[in-house]
């Protein structure tokens, strides 16, 4: 045998045989240089006949030139004497083999020849790379050589397709009809010029198998559907591929336009172009531009787009309209239409601007439009206003490469690609990409990227490496980062849900870290991955703590976790902390929250458990966060609220104190969070101490004030004007001592939405501070009425049903609208107490009628304190001046805390997110509110004063002091009353 160096050619060959009929005693053997057995012979044919045997012999060379001719009458060696030879009657080739200096062989089918598919699969391929494509017509082998090629038989099945042409959106059916058995069937798509893609069941494509009989089916087709469908497989031993050409035009949007509308000045600009743009496919396309008059058309063409552009020399006389049609066989022609309007002597227009583009002068009510700068696509727009005015720039420019991971990841999830190979791939590809984000667009783009490959990773129910994890986490990391902040709000804009869909993203792809990869750790600036693996001996928990911050500690307690521990099963368990997402995601709260604006740390925590490739989402967390003031609301991210956009929910979660932490204990496992709500009142035991002193002291106040109107009132109500004041104001002190009383005892009663008697006190707690308001109202109403219209005689009966329906059931009816529209919401009580919520609710339903009432109340004491000084300051002598200023004081200190203007303070406390100090008089100053009606309202009356004297002392009390409560004439010498005497009595009746 040759030396190994020497090349050699190795052949198999098939052999027609002419034989006479004589039976053998034993099996022939086929035995050249190479000493091989040979292939058994059909012994049984009849006499003469020429039949087809495979024999294997091994032939050497002196060079690799194969002889023009070989020697065609081979007799075959007998294996005994009663073997009668064989004639050789034809000699065909059927693998030929190479030895290299290595001792390597590689050996190639003639046509009409394979290696069987076992052979195919376990030896390399001659090119040194495989390909799902690859025929098997040539392997590398290393000494012996274990067979050689085989005749293919007929192929044993038919690709039938319906048309060649689909429209898009229609669904594309190809079958392969086999009359053998298949096995490895896999499908295909060969792009013109790119590479083979495998189809796997996306979310557009589908595929069935029954007996005899393969499908594929694709939805919803576009031109990135066109090209050859193979089909692979393998039956009777071989390797087989199939296709069928498929062809998909283009659709009327896929045509982009450049402008798609135009307002020009041809005194200005006496020339313009217009461009009309396709992306590349194999459906052939003729362009034209129409009219084409004193205009030239050109072809530009880019690596992934040709367009024909039309460059107009001279500007029409009147508004045209230019059209770029696209025409194909069998295919409807594409028209694409672009309106250019010219500008008139006359017509408003927008001039010339600079800004981020260069703007021509544009016609009010059009839409200027710019390009994208280079390796940007899409358009700049600006809207020139009907009065002349720039609107603002909407940019919806975005990154080439960023467009083109999306249609990668778009394409991936319908079916089109390896699952396993392409996500790592643009996973690495993508952390690279967020730091050329410029543009919104940019920003969604990436977003959506991630959000696409999330969705594939569950179709695929695949396994990220840790190669692949570190890159989604640098890549969430830079989208994160403070240099994309400002893109966030115009993003969101276009799509509120956008960080809600990221957050989901992250979760899943965190979720889908392989088995093997555990124990895992990675840091950034933004964020921090633990994950720990548990075997299934026993444990003490899951203990993670975290440098983030706010978030100091993580725990599951192992009886959570004992359960998902059994038959040997492990465990593991992840934790990520994003920092800054949770400042991006909506501000939606769940029913209960209320929709007040609450911060938060700046923090989201995730946490997987996954066990035996399945996540578990019920276990006790607990969750220790540093200590924060204010009501905290432990809370995580739910996905489904608030149609698909999420929201915060604190179902299933509690917050309790526990030392100098504050514990968050959930039941489930999710994206976690804590909420503070941004004006929340200081807990302060001092601040508490003083609301609780000042409401007892009102209520002695209050029960004083009805003890001294039940002794005085025939004596201070002899006429109607005093009658109406006096009744507003003992009206006033019976409302706000059934207010006071309900709001001191509601911490004593049974807490939440299942007690009764909690609404019932929530209600009337409500209730009887809104009628001690409108009674208010009442009072001002009437004072209003005395001081404006002096000579207007009331009706008794009239303005006391006037009184009470303003009283009594205008709150009413505030208190029953808020108690149907919130309490089916579970946002009636506040934290499951037997107080009005104070986010959104307390807000809406008492402090905005309350401050109303106010403002009316402070308007009516600027008209009383307008009348006491006109007439004083003008016509009175100094000393009659310095009375009128006491009476402006006096009636100061009556009407302010009477009217409730002190709860003007409210507004600083909602204002005011850092000070204690507008709590504190807010508390004091409203607390005591029965207090100042009692000495303000009651005791500095003359009338009562008088009665309360003669009732127990028998004396008048002196007649120099100022009269501002009276509702009687104060007459100082008989026949003589002051202006200034007047009006007090109009003042206090």
């Amino acid at each position: 045998m040759a030396s190994p160096a020497v090349p050699q050619l190795l052949l198999a060959m098939t052999l027609p045989l002419l034989w006479s009929p004589v039976a053998p005693t034993a099996q022939p053997e086929l035995s050249q240089a190479g000493e091989e057995s040979g292939q058994q012979l059909d012994q049984e044919n009849g006499a003469g006949e020429t039949i087809l045997v495979s024999g294997y012999a091994h032939l050497e060379f002196a060079s690799r030139i194969w002889p023009q001719a070989l020697s065609r009458n081979l007799t075959l060696l007998a294996a005994s004497t009663s073997f009668i030879p064989r004639k050789l009657t034809g000699l065909s080739l059927t693998t030929k083999c190479h030895v290299d200096h290595q001792g390597w062989s590689y050996c190639t089918c003639s046509l009409g020849y394979q290696w069987n598919s076992t052979l195919c699969s376990h030896f390399p391929s001659c090119t040194n790379h495989s390909s799902d494509l690859d025929p098997c017509h040539c392997r590398i082998f290393h000494d012996p050589v274990p067979s050689y090629c085989q005749l293919l038989p007929p192929v044993p099945a038919n690709l039938t397709l319906g048309s060649h042409l689909q429209m898009p959106g229609n669904t594309l059916n190809i079958t392969l009809f086999m009359s053998q058995e298949a096995t490895n069937l896999r499908w295909f798509l060969k792009h013109p010029n790119r590479k083979l893609i495998l189809l796997w069941p996306g979310t557009n494509v589908f595929q069935t198998y029954k007996q005899g009989q393969a499908g594929l089916s694709v939805t919803h087709v576009s031109y990135h559907w066109t090209g050859k469908y193979i089909s692979i497989f393998e039956a009777q031993g071989f390797r087989w591929n199939l296709y069928q050409e498929v062809q998909v035009p283009l659709e009327e949007k896929e045509v982009t336009r450049l402008p798609d509308q135009l307002s020009i000045s041809c005194a200005t600009s006496p020339g313009f172009q217009l461009s009309c743009c396709i992306p590349r496919t194999n459906v052939a396309y003729i362009a034209a531009w129409s009219p084409n008059k004193d205009s030239q058309a050109s072809m530009h063409n880019t690596s992934d787009s040709q367009c024909l552009v039309l460059a107009v020399q001279h500007c029409p006389a009147a508004d045209t309209t230019y059209t770029c049609t696209l025409q194909s066989q069998n295919v409807t022609p594409l028209m694409a239409p672009v309106s250019v309007t010219i500008i008139q002597d006359g017509d408003t227009t927008c001039p010339e601007d600079f800004s981020v583009v260069a703007w021509n002068v544009t016609k009010a009510g059009h839409v200027a439009q710019a390009p994208c700068p280079m390796n940007k696509r899409g358009m700049i727009k600006r809207s020139c206003w009907s009065d002349g005015v720039w609107g603002p720039i909407q940019n919806s420019c975005t990154e080439g490469s960023i467009l083109i991971l999306c249609q990668e990841a778009q394409l991936l999830l319908a079916g089109q690609g390896k699952p396993d190979e392409e996500v790592p791939f643009i996973l690495s590809q993508l952390r690279g990409q967020v730091k050329v984000a410029s543009t919104p667009s940019d920003l969604w783009e990436l977003l959506h990227i991630v959000t696409i490959l999330a969705e594939v990773v569950v179709e695929k129910r695949m396994e990220l490496t840790g190669r692949a994890l570190k890159d989604l986490l640098e890549t969430t990391d830079n989208i994160l980062d403070v240099n994309t902040s400002s893109l966030w709000t115009l993003a969101q804009a276009e799509k509120p849900s956008m960080g809600s869909d990221f957050l989901q993203a992250v979760e899943i792809l965190v979720h889908s870290l392989s088995p093997q990869q555990h124990p895992f750790s990675f840091t950034t600036s933004n964020l921090q991955i633990q994950s720990q693996l548990f075997r299934h001996t026993s444990s003490p928990g899951y203990n993670m703590s975290f440098s983030t911050g706010a978030l100091l500690k993580v725990q599951i307690p192992w009886y959570s976790l004992a359960p998902l521990v059994h038959n040997g099963t492990n465990i593991s368990i992840t934790s990520l902390v994003l920092q800054k997402l949770d400042h991006l995601l909506p501000l939606n709260y769940i029913q209960g929250l209320g929709n007040a604006p609450y911060t938060t740390p700046g923090l989201v925590l995730v946490i997987a458990i996954i066990a035996d490739g399945q996540a578990f989402t019920q276990a006790e967390v607990i969750i220790d966060f540093e200590d924060m003031n204010g009501t905290l609301h432990c809370v995580f991210w739910d996905h489904s609220l608030f149609k698909g956009h999420g929201g915060w929910s604190n179902e299933g979660c509690q917050a309790q104190a526990a030392g100098a932490v504050t514990q968050c204990i959930c039941q489930h496992l999710t994206a976690f969070s804590i909420l503070m709500s941004q004006h929340t009142v200081p807990e302060s035991p001092i601040l508490n101490l003083l609301g609780q002193v000042g409401l007892g002291a009102s209520i002695l106040a209050l029960l004083l004030c009805l003890g001294v109107y039940r002794l005085v009132w025939r004596v201070v109500v002899r006429n109607k004007v005093a009658f109406f004041r006096h009744a507003a104001l003992f009206n006033m002190v019976i409302c706000l001592l059934a207010a006071d009383t309900c709001f001191l005892g509601a911490p004593f009663l049974p807490q939440g939405y299942s007690s009764p008697l909690c609404l019932a006190t929530t209600f009337l707690s409500h209730f009887f501070y809104l009628a001690t308001f409108f009674w208010m109202l009442a009072q001002a109403l009437v004072l209003a009425h005395q001081l404006l219209f002096v000579f207007h005689q009331l009706s008794k009966h009239l303005v006391l049903s006037l009184m009470v329906i303003l009283g009594y059931l205008c709150p009413l009816g505030f208190a029953g609208v808020t108690l149907g529209l919130y309490l089916p919401q579970g946002k009636y009580l506040w934290e499951g107490k037997c107080f009005l919520n104070v986010n959104g609710v307390r807000l809406h339903m008492f402090s905005e009628p309350v401050l109303v009432i106010v403002f009316v109340n402070g308007l009516v004491l600027a008209i009383a304190v307008l009348k006491l000084l006109r007439p004083s300051l003008s016509e009175g002598p100094p000393v009659e001046k310095r009375q009128a200023l006491v009476g402006v004081l006096k009636a100061l200190l009556i009407l302010t805390p009477v009217f409730g203007l002190t709860w003007g303070l409210g507004v600083a406390t909602l204002l005011d997110q850092v000070s204690e100090v507008p709590h504190y008089i807010f508390t004091i100053l409203n607390s005591l509110q029965g207090v100042f009606i009692l000495v303000f309202g009651c005791l500095t009356d003359k009338k009562v004063l008088e009665a309360l004297s003669k009732r127990f002392c028998g004396t008048q009390p002196s007649n120099s002091a100022i009269s501002l409560a009276t509702n009687e004439t104060y007459i100082s010498e008989p026949g003589k009353r002051s202006e200034h005497a007047s009006y007090e009595e109009r003042m206090n009746t």
